[in-house]
């Protein structure tokens, strides 16, 4: 038997978050400028969704752009260059490539290279994932600092004639710094998935398979039909929005309460509540669920930014201490739940 030992890292005490950035596109889009399509109206829309406008990002600006933009403003925030940083994680379901990765681009455009880079799949879960795995990195030693990136350009997979989610979605990046610190500032993350449901919410193609696709692309000579989201043969969107309501408020509340429980704190203890922007009702019902104090600020960036998916909790962290600074290093509470179905939450320090 052999009696070397192998070097390891050198774990440290716990991590946090540094910092915060965002990419947000500067279009938005009204709902009076979809309701035709769906044979709805601005009422309906506000009511269901607490959605008013949802920003948009135009046909030159790509994910990429709006991840680069999200993480080189957490990175100033931080003090930091992209030469610091030990990972690159990116959280996205748009990216139009499976291979290669998203977060491999964002990192050469950020400077970051030749960190590790890589992107996690897992919706509107994806950023919490995407700390969860942060903390670890950390923590372990493995990394001293991580850019957590959630990322999306929903409006390339919106049918716009769909009434189960094409109102909901919006574009746009947040970011995040995770780095090592004194004490826990990222509690215990609880995390996990129900694929029983996995066809709940998902991207389906409207007309053609993407096999037809190919064979129509490969005997024509022409691609364009396969990167073209006015075509028909673009995946888009669909969701069970019953099923999905359902499972957010009454589930979700509980998965909610468990990261709690798993950091040691009670709501007592929080100064925000930071969900994912999914549907301002689910919202309102979480927090009666939690039975959250009056003082806690509910994060709501849904009624002007629309549904982001992986982007959506960092886009709202950065508004909430937009708007209310005095939140910085106070603990919230921080929820993504979605296609899969997937989950994860973490009690945070506030940046």
């Amino acid at each position: 038997m052999s009696t070397v030992t192998l070097n390891q890292s050198e774990p440290v005490a716990g991590s946090r978050i540094i910092s915060v950035g965002a990419g947000r596109p500067d279009r938005l889009v009204p709902n009076d400028e979809l309701v035709a399509a769906i044979d709805s109206s601005d009422e309906w829309i506000r009511q269901r969704t607490g959605i008013v406008t949802r920003q948009r990002a135009d046909t030159d600006t790509s994910l990429i752009d709006l991840a680069v933009t999200a993480g080189r403003q957490a990175l100033e925030r931080a003090g930091l260059s992209a030469s610091d940083l030990g990972a690159v994680l990116v959280s996205t379901v748009t990216f139009p490539f499976a291979t290669p990765s998203a977060a491999a681009k964002v990192a050469h455009l950020l400077g970051a290279s030749p960190a590790p880079a890589y992107d996690i799949s897992a919706a509107c879960a994806g950023y919490c994932y995407g700390v969860a795995q942060a903390d670890a990195l950390v923590r372990s030693g493995v990394a001293r600092y991580v850019l957590v990136i959630g990322a999306e350009k929903l409006s390339d997979v919106v049918d716009p004639t769909d009434r189960s989610i094409s109102f909901l979605l919006g574009d746009g990046a947040g970011a995040v710094v995770v780095g090592p610190a004194d004490e826990p500032g990222i509690g215990r993350s609880v995390w996990g998935s129900e694929g029983e449901r996995w066809d709940t919410i998902s991207m389906t193609r409207s007309q053609l398979d993407m096999r037809d696709a190919l064979e129509q692309a490969r005997t024509s000579g022409d691609t364009s039909a396969l990167v073209d989201p006015e075509n028909k043969l673009w995946p888009t969107l669909r969701q069970d929005g019953p099923s999905v309501f359902r499972w957010a408020v009454w589930s979700m509340a509980k998965v909610a309460q468990q990261a709690l429980d798993a950091a040691g704190v009670t709501s007592e203890d929080l100064s925000a509540f930071i969900p994912h922007q999914a549907n301002m009702r689910i919202i309102d019902e979480f927090s009666k669920q939690l039975k959250l104090p009056e003082n806690v600020v509910i994060a709501r960036d849904i009624a002007d930014a629309g549904n982001t998916s992986a982007a959506s909790i960092p886009l709202a962290m950065h508004r909430l201490l937009e708007e209310h600074p005095e939140l910085s290093g106070t603990l919230a509470l921080q929820i993504g739940f979605g296609a899969g179905l997937v989950y994860g939450a973490q009690v945070v320090r506030l940046p």
